[in-house]
């Protein structure tokens, strides 16, 4: 199974990556995403370390689960031959309806098919208040023309 773009990557094949994982992740269906990485896809995402699709589709399912209104962006840092670093913020809320903003910095490796083969990510979370969001589309992908990171400040 191919998923383009494949590495070698440029500016332009990186951010059509980036946007692809973004829009995937704003569908927030576990299985959907779960495709995009290798079999024994690789994974530290915060202090949880873990291995394979399975793992990563159960972890993503608990995950929106408990974060709810979930909307994401993220924007390319770097790049080089197959690894995209990128830095992302989510907005999301909990069943008691407070919200954080989460800010994060994503490692990405890839095979030569396109599917990423490791996941390293640090996330630190902010409270927020209603008030102060920034990412108000509907679920689902981000709106062609809406604000990226550096746009919104972030």
């Amino acid at each position: 199974m191919s998923r383009p773009p494949l590495p070698p990557f440029t500016a332009e094949t990186a951010s059509k990556k980036a946007r692809l994982a973004e829009d995937a992740w704003n569908s927030r269906d576990p299985a959907r995403v779960a495709q995009a990485y290798t079999q024994d896809s690789r994974w530290r995402n915060r202090a949880e370390f873990f291995q394979g699709r399975a793992a990563i589709e159960a972890f993503l399912t608990r995950k929106w689960q408990r974060e709810l209104d979930y909307r994401l962006i993220k924007e390319v840092w770097a790049f080089t031959d197959n690894r995209i670093s990128v830095r992302f913020v989510y907005e999301c809320r909990d069943d008691s309806g407070n919200w954080t903003r989460a800010h994060g910095n994503e490692q990405w490796e890839f095979d030569e098919q396109g599917l990423m083969r490791r996941r390293e990510a640090s996330i630190n979370d902010v409270r927020i208040q209603e008030g102060e969001r920034l990412f108000h589309w509907p679920l689902g992908p981000r709106p062609e023309g809406h604000p990226g990171l550096s746009e919104l400040g972030l």
